[in-house]
């Protein structure tokens, strides 16, 4: 299993920014897929998750009617679209797979906001 985040930078507030997992080695359309984010000396938070056929999404109410989850089984990729950045959103961005009790990680992928 191999999940590559990419995407992350430094953006200013308000401005957007959009995250991309490459995903390869295992059946990327079976598996339910999230987002997460970890700021500086804080627990790991779940962002938004899409469900396999995209039939289901969740956000965190922190980013909603922000982000926006959305992905494309064909290509095995995953993307987070950020809009409207704030400070508070600057953290590391992990991509995450999960089916059952099986959850794999990417490396994660850094977004600064900050002007």
């Amino acid at each position: 299993v191999q999940l590559v985040e990419s995407g992350g930078g430094l953006v200013q507030p308000g401005g957007s920014r959009r995250l991309t997992c490459t995903a390869s080695g295992f059946p990327f359309s079976r598996y339910l897929m999230a987002w997460y984010r970890q700021a500086p000396g804080k627990e790991r938070e779940l962002v938004s998750f899409i469900t396999s056929t995209s039939s289901s999404t969740y956000y965190a109410e922190s980013v909603k009617g922000r982000f926006a989850i959305s992905r494309d089984n064909a290509k095995n990729t995953l993307y987070l679209q950020m809009n409207n950045l704030k400070p508070e959103d600057t953290a590391v961005y992990y991509c995450s797979a999960q089916r059952g009790q099986e959850t794999n990680w990417g490396q994660g992928t850094q977004v600064t906001v900050s002007s």
